[in-house]
Protein backbone atom coordinates (compact mmCIF):
# COMPACT_ATOMS: atom_id res chain seq x y z
CA UNK A 1 0.00 0.00 0.00
CA UNK A 2 0.96 3.18 -0.56
CA UNK A 3 0.18 6.91 0.92
CA UNK A 4 1.34 10.16 1.04
CA UNK A 5 2.17 12.52 4.06
CA UNK A 6 2.61 16.44 3.20
CA UNK A 7 4.85 18.20 6.58
CA UNK A 8 6.18 21.76 6.53
CA UNK A 9 9.72 22.01 6.57
CA UNK A 10 12.07 24.90 7.17
CA UNK A 11 15.20 25.16 4.91
CA UNK A 12 18.27 27.60 6.09
CA UNK A 13 19.02 29.98 4.21
CA UNK A 14 21.72 28.50 2.50
CA UNK A 15 19.03 25.58 1.40
CA UNK A 16 16.45 28.57 0.11
CA UNK A 17 19.20 29.39 -2.27
CA UNK A 18 19.90 26.08 -3.41
CA UNK A 19 16.49 25.14 -3.71
CA UNK A 20 15.62 28.33 -5.92
CA UNK A 21 18.32 27.35 -8.01
CA UNK A 22 16.48 23.86 -8.79
CA UNK A 23 13.70 25.25 -9.65
CA UNK A 24 14.99 27.89 -12.39
CA UNK A 25 17.19 25.03 -13.73
CA UNK A 26 14.14 22.32 -13.67
CA UNK A 27 12.26 25.08 -15.21
CA UNK A 28 14.17 25.42 -18.27
CA UNK A 29 15.21 22.10 -18.48
CA UNK A 30 11.31 21.38 -18.81
CA UNK A 31 10.84 24.47 -21.25
CA UNK A 32 13.55 23.33 -23.19
CA UNK A 33 12.40 19.78 -23.81
CA UNK A 34 9.13 21.43 -24.72
CA UNK A 35 10.65 23.43 -27.49
CA UNK A 36 12.08 20.49 -28.76
CA UNK A 37 9.14 18.30 -29.06
CA UNK A 38 7.29 21.29 -30.73
CA UNK A 39 10.63 22.45 -33.06
CA UNK A 40 10.22 18.39 -34.07
CA UNK A 41 6.84 18.50 -34.95
CA UNK A 42 6.64 21.80 -36.82
CA UNK A 43 9.74 20.61 -38.83
CA UNK A 44 8.10 17.11 -39.44
CA UNK A 45 4.71 17.72 -40.97
CA UNK A 46 2.55 18.94 -43.43
CA UNK A 47 -0.60 20.09 -43.59
CA UNK A 48 -2.91 16.93 -45.44
CA UNK A 49 -4.67 19.35 -47.95
CA UNK A 50 -1.63 21.26 -48.93
CA UNK A 51 1.67 20.87 -50.45
CA UNK A 52 4.17 23.56 -50.46
CA UNK A 53 5.59 24.39 -54.28
CA UNK A 54 9.10 25.07 -52.95
CA UNK A 55 10.18 23.10 -50.12
CA UNK A 56 14.11 21.68 -49.08
CA UNK A 57 14.16 18.48 -48.01
CA UNK A 58 16.22 17.87 -44.75
CA UNK A 59 17.45 15.43 -42.98
CA UNK A 60 14.59 13.92 -40.72
CA UNK A 61 16.02 12.99 -36.98
CA UNK A 62 14.58 11.08 -34.80
CA UNK A 63 11.31 11.81 -32.72
CA UNK A 64 12.47 13.22 -29.47
CA UNK A 65 11.04 10.72 -26.46
CA UNK A 66 11.95 10.70 -22.55
CA UNK A 67 14.71 8.31 -22.77
CA UNK A 68 16.41 10.29 -26.01
CA UNK A 69 16.01 13.89 -24.12
CA UNK A 70 17.26 12.00 -21.06
CA UNK A 71 20.12 11.52 -22.64
CA UNK A 72 21.30 15.16 -22.71
CA UNK A 73 21.94 15.30 -19.11
CA UNK A 74 25.64 14.31 -19.06
CA UNK A 75 26.52 16.39 -21.70
CA UNK A 76 24.29 19.50 -20.12
CA UNK A 77 26.42 18.66 -16.63
CA UNK A 78 29.71 19.25 -18.22
CA UNK A 79 29.55 23.01 -18.89
CA UNK A 80 27.57 25.98 -17.53
CA UNK A 81 24.51 26.30 -19.89
CA UNK A 82 23.31 30.25 -21.38
CA UNK A 83 19.98 30.84 -21.17
CA UNK A 84 19.45 32.63 -25.00
CA UNK A 85 17.55 35.20 -23.67
CA UNK A 86 18.43 36.39 -20.87
CA UNK A 87 22.38 35.51 -21.40
CA UNK A 88 21.77 33.66 -17.89
CA UNK A 89 24.16 30.69 -16.60
CA UNK A 90 22.98 27.55 -15.20
CA UNK A 91 24.36 24.88 -13.71
CA UNK A 92 22.85 21.65 -14.31
CA UNK A 93 25.49 19.57 -12.18
CA UNK A 94 24.26 20.99 -8.76
CA UNK A 95 20.99 19.88 -9.07
CA UNK A 96 20.24 16.35 -8.08
CA UNK A 97 20.33 14.06 -11.24
CA UNK A 98 16.77 11.79 -10.22
CA UNK A 99 15.00 16.01 -10.08
CA UNK A 100 15.98 16.01 -13.66
CA UNK A 101 15.10 12.69 -14.70
CA UNK A 102 11.36 13.14 -12.72
CA UNK A 103 10.98 16.53 -15.09
CA UNK A 104 11.37 14.59 -18.32
CA UNK A 105 9.32 12.02 -16.98
CA UNK A 106 6.66 14.65 -16.11
CA UNK A 107 6.80 16.37 -19.77
CA UNK A 108 6.68 13.24 -21.44
CA UNK A 109 3.29 12.41 -19.53
CA UNK A 110 2.24 15.88 -20.11
CA UNK A 111 2.81 14.94 -24.01
CA UNK A 112 1.52 11.85 -24.00
CA UNK A 113 -1.70 12.45 -22.39
CA UNK A 114 -1.93 15.76 -25.68
CA UNK A 115 -0.77 13.09 -27.93
CA UNK A 116 -2.41 9.98 -26.97
CA UNK A 117 -5.22 10.68 -24.13
CA UNK A 118 -5.23 8.53 -20.90
CA UNK A 119 -7.04 5.14 -19.91
CA UNK A 120 -10.45 6.88 -20.63
CA UNK A 121 -9.30 8.40 -24.28
CA UNK A 122 -9.70 11.48 -22.99
CA UNK A 123 -7.25 13.87 -24.18
CA UNK A 124 -5.47 16.99 -22.41
CA UNK A 125 -4.63 20.64 -23.95
CA UNK A 126 -1.52 21.01 -25.71
CA UNK A 127 1.44 21.41 -22.93
CA UNK A 128 2.39 25.32 -21.82
CA UNK A 129 5.69 26.43 -20.84
CA UNK A 130 5.93 26.67 -17.61
CA UNK A 131 6.62 29.97 -15.76
CA UNK A 132 7.84 30.64 -11.80
CA UNK A 133 4.16 30.97 -10.63
CA UNK A 134 3.39 27.20 -12.31
CA UNK A 135 6.13 25.30 -11.80
CA UNK A 136 6.67 25.39 -7.54
CA UNK A 137 7.61 21.35 -7.20
CA UNK A 138 10.77 19.20 -7.16
CA UNK A 139 10.50 15.53 -7.31
CA UNK A 140 13.57 13.10 -5.66
CA UNK A 141 12.15 9.73 -7.43
CA UNK A 142 15.26 7.75 -5.40
CA UNK A 143 13.99 7.16 -2.26
CA UNK A 144 16.89 4.99 -1.59
CA UNK A 145 19.15 8.18 -1.40
CA UNK A 146 16.56 9.74 1.13
CA UNK A 147 17.75 8.89 4.65
CA UNK A 148 15.97 9.95 8.17
CA UNK A 149 19.08 11.33 10.31
CA UNK A 150 17.13 12.27 13.89
CA UNK A 151 13.25 11.84 15.24
CA UNK A 152 12.50 13.56 18.04
CA UNK A 153 9.45 14.61 19.49
CA UNK A 154 7.62 16.63 16.66
CA UNK A 155 10.67 17.03 14.41
CA UNK A 156 11.89 15.12 11.89
CA UNK A 157 15.74 15.62 10.29
CA UNK A 158 15.32 14.54 6.54
CA UNK A 159 18.47 14.15 4.79
CA UNK A 160 18.18 15.01 0.89
CA UNK A 161 20.90 14.08 -1.66
CA UNK A 162 22.84 17.39 -2.64
CA UNK A 163 21.10 19.53 -0.28
CA UNK A 164 21.81 18.21 3.11
CA UNK A 165 19.91 17.91 6.28
CA UNK A 166 16.27 19.61 6.39
CA UNK A 167 14.29 20.04 9.23
CA UNK A 168 10.14 18.75 8.94
CA UNK A 169 7.94 19.56 11.87
CA UNK A 170 6.30 16.31 11.84
CA UNK A 171 2.49 17.17 13.05
CA UNK A 172 1.67 13.63 12.84
CA UNK A 173 3.82 10.53 12.86
CA UNK A 174 4.94 7.87 10.33
CA UNK A 175 3.17 4.68 10.77
CA UNK A 176 5.57 1.95 11.32
CA UNK A 177 6.57 -0.46 8.74
CA UNK A 178 6.30 2.09 5.95
CA UNK A 179 9.54 3.24 4.09
CA UNK A 180 9.98 6.25 2.03
CA UNK A 181 9.84 5.88 -1.42
CA UNK A 182 9.83 9.40 -2.84
CA UNK A 183 9.79 12.90 -1.70
CA UNK A 184 8.55 16.45 -3.45
CA UNK A 185 9.32 19.56 -2.56
CA UNK A 186 6.87 22.78 -2.89
CA UNK A 187 7.36 25.91 -2.47
CA UNK A 188 4.36 27.68 -1.73
CA UNK A 189 2.95 31.40 -0.42
CA UNK A 190 3.59 30.39 3.58
CA UNK A 191 6.59 28.54 2.83
CA UNK A 192 8.59 25.05 2.26
CA UNK A 193 6.43 21.58 2.34
CA UNK A 194 7.87 18.03 1.65
CA UNK A 195 5.21 15.79 0.36
CA UNK A 196 6.24 11.47 1.46
CA UNK A 197 5.39 8.92 -0.38
CA UNK A 198 4.96 6.05 1.90
CA UNK A 199 5.18 2.42 1.17
CA UNK A 200 4.30 -0.72 2.92
CA UNK A 201 4.16 -3.84 0.78
CA UNK A 202 2.38 -5.98 4.16
CA UNK A 203 -0.88 -3.86 4.15
CA UNK A 204 -2.88 -4.34 1.30
CA UNK A 205 -4.03 -2.20 -1.24
CA UNK A 206 -8.07 -0.42 -0.97
CA UNK A 207 -10.30 -2.46 -3.77
CA UNK A 208 -13.15 -1.80 -4.49
CA UNK A 209 -15.65 -4.31 -3.47
CA UNK A 210 -18.89 -6.00 -5.77
CA UNK A 211 -21.54 -4.22 -4.05
CA UNK A 212 -24.84 -4.25 -5.32
CA UNK A 213 -26.72 -1.85 -4.51
CA UNK A 214 -30.11 -1.69 -2.80
CA UNK A 215 -32.68 0.82 -1.79
CA UNK A 216 -31.72 0.47 2.10
CA UNK A 217 -27.47 1.23 1.29
CA UNK A 218 -27.31 3.57 -1.62
CA UNK A 219 -27.76 7.51 -1.50
CA UNK A 220 -28.45 9.86 -4.06
CA UNK A 221 -26.89 13.20 -4.37
CA UNK A 222 -28.05 16.11 -5.75
CA UNK A 223 -25.92 19.50 -6.67
CA UNK A 224 -27.26 22.60 -6.08
CA UNK A 225 -26.56 26.11 -6.23
CA UNK A 226 -29.39 27.69 -4.69
CA UNK A 227 -29.13 30.06 -1.52
CA UNK A 228 -27.26 28.39 0.96
CA UNK A 229 -27.64 24.62 0.04
CA UNK A 230 -24.63 22.60 -1.23
CA UNK A 231 -25.56 18.83 -1.35
CA UNK A 232 -29.16 17.32 -1.45
CA UNK A 233 -29.51 13.94 0.08
CA UNK A 234 -31.81 11.10 -1.24
CA UNK A 235 -32.90 11.05 2.42
CA UNK A 236 -34.25 14.39 2.55
CA UNK A 237 -31.35 16.04 4.14
CA UNK A 238 -29.67 19.64 2.78
CA UNK A 239 -26.33 19.91 3.45
CA UNK A 240 -24.92 24.15 4.22
CA UNK A 241 -22.41 25.47 1.56
CA UNK A 242 -19.32 26.75 2.47
CA UNK A 243 -19.00 29.90 0.15
CA UNK A 244 -15.08 30.66 0.64
CA UNK A 245 -14.63 32.91 -2.46
CA UNK A 246 -17.82 34.87 -2.23
CA UNK A 247 -16.78 35.19 1.98
CA UNK A 248 -13.43 36.70 1.24
CA UNK A 249 -14.34 38.42 -2.47
CA UNK A 250 -14.22 41.59 -1.15
CA UNK A 251 -10.95 41.31 0.85
CA UNK A 252 -9.63 39.76 -2.04
CA UNK A 253 -9.93 42.61 -4.19
CA UNK A 254 -9.26 45.19 -1.94
CA UNK A 255 -5.65 43.55 -2.28
CA UNK A 256 -5.68 43.08 -5.78
CA UNK A 257 -6.32 47.35 -6.61
CA UNK A 258 -4.01 48.28 -4.02
CA UNK A 259 -1.19 45.83 -5.90
CA UNK A 260 -2.47 47.26 -9.71
CA UNK A 261 -1.73 50.57 -8.29
CA UNK A 262 1.94 49.95 -7.62
CA UNK A 263 4.97 49.87 -10.45
CA UNK A 264 5.97 46.78 -11.50
CA UNK A 265 9.02 45.16 -10.46
CA UNK A 266 8.51 47.76 -6.88
CA UNK A 267 9.24 46.28 -3.81
CA UNK A 268 5.93 47.07 -2.46
CA UNK A 269 4.13 45.27 -5.32
CA UNK A 270 5.88 42.42 -4.81
CA UNK A 271 4.52 41.92 -1.06
CA UNK A 272 1.28 42.79 -1.69
CA UNK A 273 1.51 39.96 -4.70
CA UNK A 274 2.38 37.45 -1.94
CA UNK A 275 -0.32 39.22 0.06
CA UNK A 276 -2.69 37.93 -2.40
CA UNK A 277 -1.18 34.60 -2.77
CA UNK A 278 -1.79 33.59 1.04
CA UNK A 279 -5.56 34.54 0.78
CA UNK A 280 -5.41 33.02 -2.24
CA UNK A 281 -4.17 29.98 -0.37
CA UNK A 282 -6.46 30.43 2.23
CA UNK A 283 -9.64 30.28 0.06
CA UNK A 284 -8.24 26.91 -1.62
CA UNK A 285 -7.25 25.46 1.83
CA UNK A 286 -10.56 26.58 3.10
CA UNK A 287 -12.78 25.22 0.42
CA UNK A 288 -10.53 21.49 0.63
CA UNK A 289 -11.13 21.26 4.51
CA UNK A 290 -14.62 21.82 3.60
CA UNK A 291 -14.73 19.34 1.03
CA UNK A 292 -12.88 16.47 3.24
CA UNK A 293 -15.88 17.50 6.00
CA UNK A 294 -18.72 16.94 3.85
CA UNK A 295 -16.99 13.87 2.85
CA UNK A 296 -16.41 12.16 6.17
CA UNK A 297 -19.70 13.51 7.15
CA UNK A 298 -21.40 11.68 3.95
CA UNK A 299 -19.49 8.53 4.75
CA UNK A 300 -20.29 7.76 8.66
CA UNK A 301 -24.21 7.34 7.31
CA UNK A 302 -23.02 3.95 6.61
CA UNK A 303 -24.08 3.93 3.20
CA UNK A 304 -22.27 1.77 0.28
CA UNK A 305 -22.84 3.60 -2.78
CA UNK A 306 -23.48 7.03 -3.36
CA UNK A 307 -24.78 8.07 -6.96
CA UNK A 308 -23.73 11.70 -7.51
CA UNK A 309 -24.41 13.93 -10.85
CA UNK A 310 -22.43 13.53 -13.85
CA UNK A 311 -21.70 17.13 -14.10
CA UNK A 312 -20.48 18.87 -17.16
CA UNK A 313 -18.68 21.25 -15.66
CA UNK A 314 -16.76 22.47 -18.37
CA UNK A 315 -20.14 23.24 -20.34
CA UNK A 316 -21.77 24.56 -17.20
CA UNK A 317 -18.80 27.34 -17.05
CA UNK A 318 -18.29 28.31 -20.28
CA UNK A 319 -19.14 31.93 -21.17
CA UNK A 320 -21.99 32.67 -23.48
CA UNK A 321 -21.94 33.22 -26.87
CA UNK A 322 -21.65 36.68 -28.61
CA UNK A 323 -24.82 38.21 -30.71
CA UNK A 324 -24.34 40.69 -33.47
CA UNK A 325 -27.18 42.87 -35.55
CA UNK A 326 -27.03 43.15 -39.04
CA UNK A 327 -24.52 46.08 -38.46
CA UNK A 328 -22.07 44.43 -36.33
CA UNK A 329 -23.15 46.07 -33.17
CA UNK A 330 -22.65 43.43 -30.24
CA UNK A 331 -26.12 42.82 -28.38
CA UNK A 332 -26.90 41.76 -25.11
CA UNK A 333 -26.27 38.00 -24.11
CA UNK A 334 -26.68 37.44 -21.05
CA UNK A 335 -22.89 37.06 -20.16
CA UNK A 336 -23.10 39.46 -16.71
CA UNK A 337 -25.38 37.36 -14.93
CA UNK A 338 -23.89 33.97 -16.11
CA UNK A 339 -20.65 35.85 -14.87
CA UNK A 340 -21.49 34.96 -11.15
CA UNK A 341 -23.13 32.07 -12.07
CA UNK A 342 -19.75 30.52 -13.39
CA UNK A 343 -18.09 31.94 -10.40
CA UNK A 344 -20.35 30.11 -8.13
CA UNK A 345 -19.77 26.60 -10.02
CA UNK A 346 -16.17 27.25 -9.70
CA UNK A 347 -16.38 28.37 -5.67
CA UNK A 348 -18.51 25.04 -5.16
CA UNK A 349 -15.87 22.86 -6.90
CA UNK A 350 -18.33 19.72 -6.96
CA UNK A 351 -15.89 17.90 -9.43
CA UNK A 352 -12.82 18.08 -6.87
CA UNK A 353 -15.21 17.23 -4.32
CA UNK A 354 -17.01 14.21 -5.63
CA UNK A 355 -13.26 13.17 -6.10
CA UNK A 356 -12.65 13.39 -2.55
CA UNK A 357 -15.50 11.77 -1.47
CA UNK A 358 -14.62 8.55 -3.79
CA UNK A 359 -11.37 8.86 -2.26
CA UNK A 360 -12.81 8.38 1.45
CA UNK A 361 -15.80 6.42 0.63
CA UNK A 362 -13.01 3.49 -0.97
CA UNK A 363 -11.36 3.58 2.85
CA UNK A 364 -14.68 2.90 4.21
CA UNK A 365 -15.41 0.18 1.77
CA UNK A 366 -17.70 2.58 -0.42
CA UNK A 367 -18.34 3.29 -3.46
CA UNK A 368 -19.11 6.31 -5.48
CA UNK A 369 -21.07 5.91 -9.31
CA UNK A 370 -21.95 8.93 -11.25
CA UNK A 371 -25.13 9.18 -13.27
CA UNK A 372 -26.33 11.20 -16.25
CA UNK A 373 -28.63 13.85 -14.80
CA UNK A 374 -31.31 13.66 -17.50
CA UNK A 375 -34.26 14.87 -16.56
CA UNK A 376 -33.88 13.90 -12.85
CA UNK A 377 -34.88 17.47 -11.63
CA UNK A 378 -38.26 17.61 -13.54
CA UNK A 379 -39.74 14.15 -13.00
CA UNK A 380 -41.80 13.58 -9.34
CA UNK A 381 -39.76 11.78 -7.47
CA UNK A 382 -43.30 9.40 -6.53
CA UNK A 383 -45.77 10.18 -9.24
CA UNK A 384 -43.64 10.05 -12.32
CA UNK A 385 -44.75 13.21 -14.21
CA UNK A 386 -43.30 16.32 -15.40
CA UNK A 387 -43.83 19.20 -12.71
CA UNK A 388 -40.39 21.06 -12.28
CA UNK A 389 -40.79 22.74 -15.78
CA UNK A 390 -38.77 25.78 -14.82
CA UNK A 391 -35.41 25.76 -12.14
CA UNK A 392 -37.54 28.88 -10.52
CA UNK A 393 -39.88 26.20 -9.08
CA UNK A 394 -38.28 25.44 -6.35
CA UNK A 395 -40.74 23.38 -4.52
CA UNK A 396 -44.28 21.53 -5.42
CA UNK A 397 -47.59 21.56 -3.25
CA UNK A 398 -49.28 17.76 -3.56
CA UNK A 399 -52.98 18.42 -2.56
CA UNK A 400 -53.66 14.51 -2.53
CA UNK A 401 -50.69 13.48 -0.22
CA UNK A 402 -50.93 16.86 1.41
CA UNK A 403 -46.77 16.74 1.14
CA UNK A 404 -44.59 19.86 -0.04
CA UNK A 405 -41.65 18.25 -2.07
CA UNK A 406 -39.06 20.33 -2.16
CA UNK A 407 -37.25 20.13 -6.42
CA UNK A 408 -33.27 19.42 -4.77
CA UNK A 409 -34.38 16.54 -2.86
CA UNK A 410 -37.27 15.33 -5.73
CA UNK A 411 -33.83 15.70 -7.68
CA UNK A 412 -31.52 13.40 -5.46
CA UNK A 413 -34.27 10.59 -4.73
CA UNK A 414 -34.52 10.52 -9.20
CA UNK A 415 -31.00 9.99 -9.11
CA UNK A 416 -30.56 7.47 -6.51
CA UNK A 417 -33.99 5.66 -8.95
CA UNK A 418 -31.51 6.14 -11.65
CA UNK A 419 -28.58 3.94 -9.83
CA UNK A 420 -31.09 1.05 -8.93
CA UNK A 421 -32.63 1.43 -12.87
CA UNK A 422 -36.17 2.08 -11.84
CA UNK A 423 -36.11 5.52 -13.64
CA UNK A 424 -38.85 6.11 -16.04
CA UNK A 425 -37.34 6.61 -19.81
CA UNK A 426 -38.27 10.61 -20.86
CA UNK A 427 -39.41 10.59 -24.69
CA UNK A 428 -40.12 13.59 -26.40
CA UNK A 429 -42.87 13.64 -28.80
CA UNK A 430 -43.67 17.32 -31.16
CA UNK A 431 -41.69 18.76 -28.60
CA UNK A 432 -43.33 17.18 -25.72
CA UNK A 433 -42.17 15.23 -22.68
CA UNK A 434 -43.85 11.77 -21.71
CA UNK A 435 -42.76 9.86 -19.04
CA UNK A 436 -42.79 6.04 -20.06
CA UNK A 437 -42.30 3.33 -17.22
CA UNK A 438 -44.29 2.56 -13.76
CA UNK A 439 -42.87 2.10 -10.56
CA UNK A 440 -43.97 -0.20 -8.28
CA UNK A 441 -46.12 0.40 -5.13
CA UNK A 442 -43.70 -0.46 -2.10
CA UNK A 443 -40.90 1.90 -3.61
CA UNK A 444 -43.36 4.76 -3.57
CA UNK A 445 -43.97 3.71 -0.06
CA UNK A 446 -40.53 4.58 0.35
CA UNK A 447 -40.22 7.61 -1.50
CA UNK A 448 -43.04 9.25 0.35
CA UNK A 449 -42.19 8.20 3.65
CA UNK A 450 -38.74 9.92 3.24
CA UNK A 451 -40.16 13.14 2.13
CA UNK A 452 -42.66 13.31 4.67
CA UNK A 453 -39.58 12.95 7.33
CA UNK A 454 -37.90 15.47 5.24
CA UNK A 455 -40.71 18.23 5.56
CA UNK A 456 -40.52 18.51 9.35
CA UNK A 457 -37.00 18.57 9.05
CA UNK A 458 -35.70 21.66 6.35
CA UNK A 459 -35.80 25.02 7.62
CA UNK A 460 -38.44 27.11 7.21
CA UNK A 461 -37.25 28.93 5.12
CA UNK A 462 -36.17 26.61 2.49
Amino acid sequence: MKTTFQYRFYPDTKQKIELNDWLRVSRYWYNRQLGDRFDWWEMNRTSVDACPLVSSIATLRDKPNFYAQKKQLPVLKKDLVKVFHSGELLDFSRVDASVLQDVSKRLDKAFERFIVGDSNGNKSGRPRFKSVASFKTLTFADGKAIKISLVRKNWLYLRLPKLGVVKVRMHRAIPDGFIIKQVSVTHKADGWFVQLILEDPDVPEFSKEEITPTWDNSLGLDAVLHEDVYLATSDGEKLPSLKPLRKNQAKLDHISTKRNKRKRGSKSRRRLAKREAKQHQKIARSRQDFHYKTAHKLVRTGKKVFFSEDLNLKGLTRRNQAKQDEAGTFLPNGQSAKSGLNKSWSDAAFGNFFKTLEYIAAKAGSVVISQKPAYSSMVLCYRDEIIFTDCSIRDYWDEQHSLKVDRDINAAINLKRLGLGIFPSIKRRSGKLTVVGTMDQSTTKEILHTLHRAVGSLPCNL
